[in-house]
């Protein structure tokens, strides 16, 4: 069964889904929360869809990207670990 058929997506749903996959920042687990379409088969739709040099350019793009995974980029997104309110820490103001 075609994955189109199995979601029973129209269309214009395919082609939002393909521009959602295709978004650097859209991680696959909102793909597959406003569309019910898992990675697999999004890779799989994609595959059909795209040009083959398309697919291997945004599969070889999106492969281990952490911003297309939610789960990898809530951690790859903090850059401190102070407490949001902490103070900066300024450096002028340490004995050395």
């Amino acid at each position: 069964m075609d994955v189109i058929d199995r979601y029973d997506l129209t269309e214009e749903d395919v082609t939002r889904l393909i521009g959602m996959a295709w978004e650097d920042d859209v991680p696959f687990e909102a793909i597959e929360q406003q569309y019910g379409v898992p990675e697999d088969d999004v890779v799989a739709l994609m595959r059909r869809r795209l040009k083959r040099s398309s697919w291997k350019l945004w599969r070889e793009r999106v492969s281990g990207r952490p911003t297309k995974h939610a789960h990898r980029t809530r951690m790859s997104e903090s850059t401190s670990r102070r407490p949001p309110n902490a103070r900066p820490v300024d450096r002028r103001d340490r004995d050395v």
